[in-house]
Protein backbone atom coordinates (compact mmCIF):
# COMPACT_ATOMS: atom_id res chain seq x y z
CA UNK A 1 0.00 0.00 0.00
CA UNK A 2 1.45 3.37 -1.02
CA UNK A 3 1.92 6.18 1.51
CA UNK A 4 -0.65 8.26 -0.37
CA UNK A 5 -3.19 5.45 -0.12
CA UNK A 6 -2.49 5.08 3.62
CA UNK A 7 -3.02 8.81 4.09
CA UNK A 8 -6.34 8.62 2.27
CA UNK A 9 -7.43 5.70 4.45
CA UNK A 10 -6.53 7.63 7.61
CA UNK A 11 -8.43 10.68 6.36
CA UNK A 12 -11.54 8.59 5.67
CA UNK A 13 -11.27 6.83 9.03
CA UNK A 14 -11.21 10.22 10.76
CA UNK A 15 -14.37 11.17 8.87
CA UNK A 16 -16.04 7.95 10.02
CA UNK A 17 -14.97 8.70 13.60
CA UNK A 18 -16.58 12.15 13.32
CA UNK A 19 -19.69 10.42 11.94
CA UNK A 20 -19.76 8.13 14.96
CA UNK A 21 -19.41 11.12 17.29
CA UNK A 22 -22.15 12.97 15.42
CA UNK A 23 -24.39 9.92 15.68
CA UNK A 24 -23.79 9.67 19.42
CA UNK A 25 -24.27 13.33 20.34
CA UNK A 26 -27.26 13.90 18.05
CA UNK A 27 -28.87 10.63 19.20
CA UNK A 28 -29.26 9.42 15.63
CA UNK A 29 -28.97 5.77 14.52
CA UNK A 30 -26.92 4.21 11.74
CA UNK A 31 -27.05 0.70 10.26
CA UNK A 32 -24.39 -0.62 7.87
CA UNK A 33 -25.37 -3.94 6.28
CA UNK A 34 -22.62 -5.89 4.50
CA UNK A 35 -23.34 -8.78 2.15
CA UNK A 36 -21.02 -10.90 0.03
CA UNK A 37 -20.02 -14.49 -0.65
CA UNK A 38 -17.40 -16.26 1.45
CA UNK A 39 -13.94 -14.57 1.41
CA UNK A 40 -15.29 -11.44 -0.27
CA UNK A 41 -13.76 -9.27 2.46
CA UNK A 42 -16.55 -8.44 4.89
CA UNK A 43 -14.38 -8.98 7.97
CA UNK A 44 -11.52 -6.88 6.63
CA UNK A 45 -13.86 -4.07 5.66
CA UNK A 46 -15.40 -4.06 9.14
CA UNK A 47 -11.97 -3.94 10.78
CA UNK A 48 -10.95 -0.99 8.63
CA UNK A 49 -14.24 0.77 9.39
CA UNK A 50 -14.03 0.32 13.14
CA UNK A 51 -10.35 0.28 14.12
CA UNK A 52 -10.44 3.98 15.15
CA UNK A 53 -13.96 4.06 16.56
CA UNK A 54 -15.03 4.28 20.19
CA UNK A 55 -16.23 0.76 21.08
CA UNK A 56 -18.89 2.13 23.40
CA UNK A 57 -21.15 3.42 20.65
CA UNK A 58 -21.01 0.83 17.90
CA UNK A 59 -21.79 -2.86 17.76
CA UNK A 60 -21.01 -5.45 15.08
CA UNK A 61 -23.44 -8.33 14.58
CA UNK A 62 -22.07 -11.49 12.89
CA UNK A 63 -25.15 -13.13 11.43
CA UNK A 64 -25.21 -16.89 10.95
CA UNK A 65 -27.97 -19.46 10.77
CA UNK A 66 -30.86 -18.71 13.15
CA UNK A 67 -30.92 -20.70 16.37
CA UNK A 68 -33.91 -22.92 17.22
CA UNK A 69 -35.64 -20.14 19.16
CA UNK A 70 -35.40 -17.69 16.26
CA UNK A 71 -36.51 -20.36 13.80
CA UNK A 72 -39.88 -20.34 15.52
CA UNK A 73 -40.35 -16.62 14.80
CA UNK A 74 -40.61 -14.44 11.72
CA UNK A 75 -37.17 -14.23 10.10
CA UNK A 76 -37.02 -10.45 10.58
CA UNK A 77 -37.54 -10.75 14.35
CA UNK A 78 -33.87 -11.23 15.21
CA UNK A 79 -32.99 -8.11 13.22
CA UNK A 80 -35.67 -6.02 14.90
CA UNK A 81 -34.12 -7.15 18.19
CA UNK A 82 -30.69 -5.89 17.07
CA UNK A 83 -31.67 -2.42 15.89
CA UNK A 84 -29.34 0.24 17.33
CA UNK A 85 -30.36 2.41 20.24
CA UNK A 86 -30.26 6.21 19.84
CA UNK A 87 -26.66 7.33 19.45
CA UNK A 88 -25.45 3.94 18.24
CA UNK A 89 -24.07 2.50 15.01
CA UNK A 90 -24.82 -1.14 14.16
CA UNK A 91 -22.82 -3.11 11.59
CA UNK A 92 -24.28 -6.33 10.23
CA UNK A 93 -21.87 -8.95 8.87
CA UNK A 94 -24.56 -10.51 6.68
CA UNK A 95 -28.14 -9.45 7.23
CA UNK A 96 -31.81 -10.10 6.56
CA UNK A 97 -30.86 -10.71 2.94
CA UNK A 98 -29.97 -14.27 3.88
CA UNK A 99 -33.60 -15.07 3.12
CA UNK A 100 -33.18 -14.26 -0.59
CA UNK A 101 -29.56 -15.43 -0.87
CA UNK A 102 -28.46 -18.44 1.22
CA UNK A 103 -31.94 -19.71 2.05
CA UNK A 104 -33.02 -19.39 -1.57
CA UNK A 105 -29.91 -20.97 -3.12
CA UNK A 106 -29.66 -23.76 -0.55
CA UNK A 107 -33.39 -24.47 -1.01
CA UNK A 108 -34.05 -24.13 2.70
CA UNK A 109 -37.38 -22.45 1.96
CA UNK A 110 -39.88 -22.87 -0.91
CA UNK A 111 -39.88 -20.38 -3.84
CA UNK A 112 -43.12 -18.60 -2.79
CA UNK A 113 -41.51 -17.79 0.56
CA UNK A 114 -38.32 -16.18 -0.77
CA UNK A 115 -40.23 -14.40 -3.54
CA UNK A 116 -42.52 -12.83 -0.94
CA UNK A 117 -39.46 -11.75 1.06
CA UNK A 118 -38.47 -9.00 -1.41
CA UNK A 119 -41.64 -7.07 -0.58
CA UNK A 120 -41.24 -7.77 3.15
CA UNK A 121 -37.64 -6.53 3.11
CA UNK A 122 -38.53 -3.35 1.22
CA UNK A 123 -41.30 -2.61 3.71
CA UNK A 124 -38.96 -3.34 6.64
CA UNK A 125 -36.30 -0.98 5.32
CA UNK A 126 -38.85 1.74 4.60
CA UNK A 127 -40.01 1.52 8.22
CA UNK A 128 -36.41 1.93 9.38
CA UNK A 129 -35.59 4.92 7.19
CA UNK A 130 -38.95 6.60 7.87
CA UNK A 131 -38.09 6.30 11.56
CA UNK A 132 -34.87 8.25 10.97
CA UNK A 133 -32.35 5.42 10.75
CA UNK A 134 -29.52 5.93 8.28
CA UNK A 135 -29.33 2.62 6.40
CA UNK A 136 -26.32 1.81 4.22
CA UNK A 137 -26.30 -1.45 2.23
CA UNK A 138 -23.02 -2.62 0.72
CA UNK A 139 -22.48 -5.80 -1.29
CA UNK A 140 -18.88 -6.98 -1.73
CA UNK A 141 -18.27 -8.83 -5.01
CA UNK A 142 -15.27 -11.08 -5.56
CA UNK A 143 -14.29 -13.05 -8.66
CA UNK A 144 -14.40 -16.83 -8.52
CA UNK A 145 -10.67 -16.98 -9.27
CA UNK A 146 -9.76 -14.61 -6.42
CA UNK A 147 -12.04 -16.47 -4.00
CA UNK A 148 -10.18 -19.71 -4.75
CA UNK A 149 -6.85 -17.99 -4.10
CA UNK A 150 -8.07 -16.71 -0.73
CA UNK A 151 -9.39 -20.15 0.18
CA UNK A 152 -5.98 -21.65 -0.60
CA UNK A 153 -4.25 -18.94 1.47
CA UNK A 154 -6.50 -19.72 4.43
CA UNK A 155 -5.90 -23.44 4.20
CA UNK A 156 -2.14 -22.82 4.17
CA UNK A 157 -2.20 -20.60 7.27
CA UNK A 158 -2.94 -22.38 10.59
CA UNK A 159 -4.11 -19.06 12.05
CA UNK A 160 -6.68 -18.56 9.30
CA UNK A 161 -7.98 -22.10 8.83
CA UNK A 162 -10.86 -21.38 11.20
CA UNK A 163 -12.21 -18.92 8.60
CA UNK A 164 -13.01 -21.66 6.08
CA UNK A 165 -15.40 -24.60 6.31
CA UNK A 166 -16.43 -27.47 4.10
CA UNK A 167 -19.67 -25.59 3.41
CA UNK A 168 -17.66 -22.65 2.03
CA UNK A 169 -15.89 -24.95 -0.42
CA UNK A 170 -19.12 -26.74 -1.36
CA UNK A 171 -20.86 -23.44 -2.06
CA UNK A 172 -18.48 -22.76 -4.97
CA UNK A 173 -20.44 -25.36 -6.95
CA UNK A 174 -23.45 -23.03 -6.62
CA UNK A 175 -21.56 -19.93 -7.78
CA UNK A 176 -23.91 -19.24 -10.69
CA UNK A 177 -26.98 -19.61 -8.47
CA UNK A 178 -25.58 -17.15 -5.94
CA UNK A 179 -24.78 -14.63 -8.69
CA UNK A 180 -28.34 -14.91 -10.04
CA UNK A 181 -29.77 -14.46 -6.54
CA UNK A 182 -27.59 -11.37 -6.04
CA UNK A 183 -28.73 -9.82 -9.30
CA UNK A 184 -32.38 -10.38 -8.32
CA UNK A 185 -31.61 -8.82 -4.93
CA UNK A 186 -30.16 -5.68 -6.54
CA UNK A 187 -33.02 -5.39 -9.00
CA UNK A 188 -35.83 -5.88 -6.50
CA UNK A 189 -34.51 -4.23 -3.33
CA UNK A 190 -32.39 -1.28 -4.44
CA UNK A 191 -34.87 1.48 -3.68
CA UNK A 192 -34.82 5.25 -3.53
CA UNK A 193 -34.79 5.22 0.26
CA UNK A 194 -32.34 2.31 0.51
CA UNK A 195 -30.08 1.78 -2.54
CA UNK A 196 -27.40 -0.88 -2.90
CA UNK A 197 -23.71 -0.02 -3.17
CA UNK A 198 -21.58 -2.63 -4.95
CA UNK A 199 -17.83 -2.88 -4.30
CA UNK A 200 -15.47 -5.09 -6.29
CA UNK A 201 -13.07 -6.69 -3.81
CA UNK A 202 -10.37 -8.54 -5.75
CA UNK A 203 -8.08 -5.67 -4.65
CA UNK A 204 -8.50 -5.63 -0.87
CA UNK A 205 -6.98 -2.21 -0.24
CA UNK A 206 -9.05 -0.54 -2.92
CA UNK A 207 -12.22 -2.26 -1.69
CA UNK A 208 -11.71 -1.21 1.94
CA UNK A 209 -11.15 2.37 0.90
CA UNK A 210 -14.34 2.26 -1.18
CA UNK A 211 -16.34 1.00 1.79
CA UNK A 212 -14.99 3.87 3.90
CA UNK A 213 -15.82 6.33 1.12
CA UNK A 214 -19.39 5.05 0.86
CA UNK A 215 -20.00 5.40 4.61
CA UNK A 216 -18.32 8.83 4.69
CA UNK A 217 -20.47 10.05 1.80
CA UNK A 218 -23.78 8.58 2.94
CA UNK A 219 -23.34 9.93 6.48
CA UNK A 220 -21.78 13.27 5.60
CA UNK A 221 -24.57 15.16 7.37
CA UNK A 222 -23.63 13.52 10.67
CA UNK A 223 -19.98 14.50 10.26
CA UNK A 224 -20.96 18.07 9.39
CA UNK A 225 -23.28 18.19 12.40
CA UNK A 226 -20.45 17.09 14.68
CA UNK A 227 -17.94 19.53 13.26
CA UNK A 228 -20.44 22.37 13.63
CA UNK A 229 -21.27 21.56 17.24
CA UNK A 230 -17.94 20.25 18.52
CA UNK A 231 -16.73 23.60 19.85
CA UNK A 232 -19.96 24.64 21.51
CA UNK A 233 -21.52 21.56 23.10
CA UNK A 234 -21.74 22.11 26.85
CA UNK A 235 -18.38 23.90 26.86
CA UNK A 236 -19.52 26.68 29.16
CA UNK A 237 -21.13 24.22 31.57
CA UNK A 238 -18.00 22.05 31.62
CA UNK A 239 -15.69 25.03 32.15
CA UNK A 240 -17.85 26.16 35.05
CA UNK A 241 -17.79 22.68 36.58
CA UNK A 242 -14.01 22.49 36.17
CA UNK A 243 -13.50 25.88 37.81
CA UNK A 244 -15.40 24.68 40.85
CA UNK A 245 -12.98 21.76 41.21
CA UNK A 246 -9.81 23.84 40.95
Amino acid sequence: MSSGHKDEIKKLQLQVLRIQQGTFFSKRRVIIALEGVDASGKGGAIRKLTENLDPRSFIAHPIGAPDPVDQGKHYLYRFWARLPAPGMMAIFDRSWYGRVLVERVEKLIPPPTWRRAYTEINQFEKLLTDDGIKLIKICLKISKKEQLKRFEDRLGDPYKQWKITSDDIRNRSRWGNYRLAQEDMFRLTSTEHSPWHVVETDNKDHARRQVLEIVATECRDLRVWMERHAHTMERQELKKALSQLS
